[in-house]
């Protein structure tokens, strides 16, 4: 099936849609033990596939390990053209505290235990997540370099950074490419617009997580008075917003209903037009 909004290439072997799935919430509460309702969560990533999804973003911290789990039960053996991207840098506690953990060994036995997990023999793209509260000047290069001898070994083909900073991502591109940067970004949260300009204008894909506020959902009366013009949902305009924002922006929006999924995966055909735009433009900081 062909899925409206388009596809992003960037390297011979690297195709994926815009329009994304994030597996984050098929865990349980808080990105945490199982889901609620585990034939769901199957469903809602077979529903993602069929509708012609080839980009889906995991990690082996979400659950912890559930969620790759349940790509490999829904999916595996997987279609020709689905890009699978994970991510490294964190540990679940046995809380469910997120901590992070960039020592290279562990990094590298993070990404072995991915390669196990979603049973693959090379990951299509692993992202380096960095510290959220640091600076965002801190190095990356010795993490980053742990991930680069991995690759070199074939274990990973592309490679990509999430919560990072414009002196991060020229750090890491003078070790090795850059495919995609995974940062905050949304209509209501714009920190990043010059880095999402940036991305556009060397071909790197910008995946906005929390495209629709995350754990604090997007609340707008501007956004709820451009939907009910343009006779769609505030979620599906925020999207379309974000698709609209750069050529390279993509979106990986989760949830564990396939109802929303379908709601989400609509909104790739949603164009907005100038004053919509325009108007949208006054609710960013």
């Amino acid at each position: 099936m062909s899925l409206q909004g388009g596809t992003l290439t960037l390297a011979h072997d690297l195709t994926i849609t815009r329009m994304g799935f994030g597996a984050m919430q098929l865990a349980g509460p808080g990105v945490f033990g199982p889901p609620k309702d585990r034939d769901q969560a199957i469903a809602v990533l077979r529903e993602a596939v069929e509708r012609g999804i080839t980009h889906i973003d995991t990690s082996d911290f979400y659950g912890p390990f559930i969620v790759n789990e349940l790509i490999k039960e829904a999916l595996h053996p997987y279609p020709a053209d689905l890009r699978i991207v994970t991510k490294v840098g964190a540990r679940r506690g046995p809380d469910g505290s997120w901590n992070h953990s960039l020592e290279p060994e562990d990094l590298k036995a993070a990404v072995h235990e991915n390669l196990q997990r979603l049973a693959v023999d090379a990951l299509d793209v692993v992202n380096l997540r960095l510290a959220e509260e640091g600076s965002g000047e801190e190095s990356l290069a010795e993490p980053f370099g742990a991930l680069v001898e991995l690759q070199k070994e074939g274990l990973i083909r592309h490679l990509g950074l999430s919560a990072v900073s414009a002196t991060q991502l020229t750090e890491a591109q003078a070790i090795a490419p850059v495919v995609t940067v995974q940062n905050l970004y949304n209509l209501a949260n714009r920190q990043d617009d010059a880095l999402v300009d940036r991305c556009a204008a060397e071909n790197i894909a910008y995946a906005a997580f929390f495209p629709l506020g995350g754990f604090t959902p997007l609340q707008s009366a501007t956004l709820t008075n451009v939907a009910a013009r343009l006779d769609a949902s505030p979620q599906q305009v925020a999207l379309a917003w974000l698709l609209q924002r750069s050529a390279t922006t993509v979106l990986i929006p989760g949830t564990s209903s396939v109802a929303h999924l379908r709601e989400n995966i609509a909104a790739a055909s949603l164009v907005l037009p100038a004053d919509a735009l325009a108007e949208l433009d006054t609710i960013g900081g």
